[in-house]
């Protein structure tokens, strides 16, 4: 008699577990990659791995990612975030969707400069071309805030601006990030806006107003430190903000998924336009994030996460 063995194979979960979702005329998978974290923290007195920060690039391209989140501001004394992703992923695969951002600047002595200019935004979309190796970038995010920006100019005026690069061949679409259900009106009076990027998560629903609206107008709504929110306000690199950690753990538990792949999850869960863009700079936190893609929480699961 012949005895035989089973083997079990375990599947790497990929991108496309969550759907997808439309960037404009684009098709992208709902869970993406945002840039920032591959070149560590803006206050590191040492450079992060270089060899690793494109494998994990590289490797989320594999895993099925083809919405990549950067900006020229992402850097530090030692590397540019936008400069690794040209380094790793040319020639650029044709699916592949690059999202930046301007309106927002730093100085090589790493000050940031919150505010430009409508005039202005014209060199900050060569600068991102120039670093990425494109002839145009596929969104562009205008990046908004609660600065000066209030005072000396408008949404609109910025908006209008980068309509004159995009008709000028620069880009092919406009999002907005960092405002109000107020300014995205105004944004849209302007332009069709795609996307909207602003900081969202299981402790950070400020902009549950710009969630809904999205949700009404198909747009994009794309949650920025949906994981990461912190008790420091803006500063990602503070302490994590753990209010109804013991929710998320029970949670987690039952899935044999980590807190961050629940808090991810629940994310996605808030509607079928809500894209991820979680970023890191370690190949195992990467399979991770991807994988919370395809995790399916019940009605019972999110209504306990709803009390957090």
């Amino acid at each position: 008699m012949t005895t035989g063995t089973t083997t079990t194979t375990t599947t790497t979960p990929t991108a496309d577990a969550a759907g997808t979702w439309r960037l404009g005329d684009r098709t992208v998978n709902r869970v993406g990659f945002g840039a920032m974290r591959l070149i560590g923290s803006p206050f590191a007195t040492a450079p992060r791995d270089r060899e690793t920060a494109i494998t994990v690039l590289r490797r989320a391209v594999e895993l099925g990612v083809n919405h990549i989140d950067t900006a020229a501001f992402y850097f530090t004394p030692f590397q540019s975030a936008n400069e690794l992703i040209s380094t790793a992923l040319q020639p650029y695969a044709d699916d592949l969707v690059v999202v930046t951002k301007v309106g927002a600047s730093r100085h090589r002595s790493g000050e940031f400069e919150p505010y430009a200019r409508p005039d202005q935004l014209r060199a900050q979309v060569e600068e991102n071309l120039r670093q990425l190796g494109r002839d145009h970038l596929d969104v562009v995010n205008l990046r908004w805030g609660s600065g000066p920006e209030l005072e000396e100019g408008s949404v609109a005026e910025h908006v209008g601006a980068l309509v004159e690069l995009r008709d000028a061949g620069l880009l092919r679409h406009v999002g907005v990030s960092n405002v109000t259900a107020d300014q995205l009106a105004e944004a849209l009076e302007v332009a069709p806006v795609v996307c909207v990027q602003n900081r969202y998560g299981l402790t950070d629903r400020a902009s549950e107003p710009v969630l809904r609206m999205c949700a009404e107008r198909g747009i994009a709504f794309v949650p920025f430190f949906s994981v990461a929110a912190s008790i420091e306000g803006a500063n990602p690199f503070g302490p994590a903000d753990l209010r109804g950690q013991d929710v998320v753990e029970t949670v987690a538990e039952a899935h044999g998924a980590t807190a961050a792949q629940v808090r991810l999850a629940w994310t996605l869960h808030q509607g079928e336009h809500v894209l991820t863009i979680q970023g890191t700079g370690d190949p195992t936190h990467l399979v991770e994030n991807v994988a919370a893609g395809g995790l399916r929480l019940t009605d019972a699961e999110l209504a306990a996460l709803a009390t957090v």
